[in-house]
């Protein structure tokens, strides 16, 4: 596995957001198939920041009507990455 397929997106939510100020860790959305391993090299060499630990969770999809019939939603693996004390991310160097 590549390590530029390993990171999808990064996670930007009001709990994320918050996490990062406090613990220094970011959320992303990664491959189901990604290793903690994995998820740790690609963010190392993508963003040149020292990776303390990794957490992962994998989300099942949810039961969704559409009309009579149900539709289940894909099923999704993130990951919480801590890096060390005083780095951060630039998650939008273009912008």
């Amino acid at each position: 596995m590549h390590l530029e397929q390993v990171l999808i997106k990064p996670l930007l939510t009001e709990k994320t957001s918050l996490e990062t100020e406090t613990t220094n860790r970011y959320a992303f959305l990664v491959q189901p198939k990604a290793s903690k391993n994995h998820i740790k090299s690609a963010v190392e060499q993508l963003f040149d920041v020292k990776v303390m630990n990794v957490k992962t969770a994998v989300l099942p999809g949810k039961v969704k009507r559409a009309g009579r019939h149900t539709k289940k939603s894909q099923s999704y693996k993130k990951a919480y990455v801590q890096i060390a004390e005083g780095q951060k991310l630039e998650l939008f160097k273009g912008i």
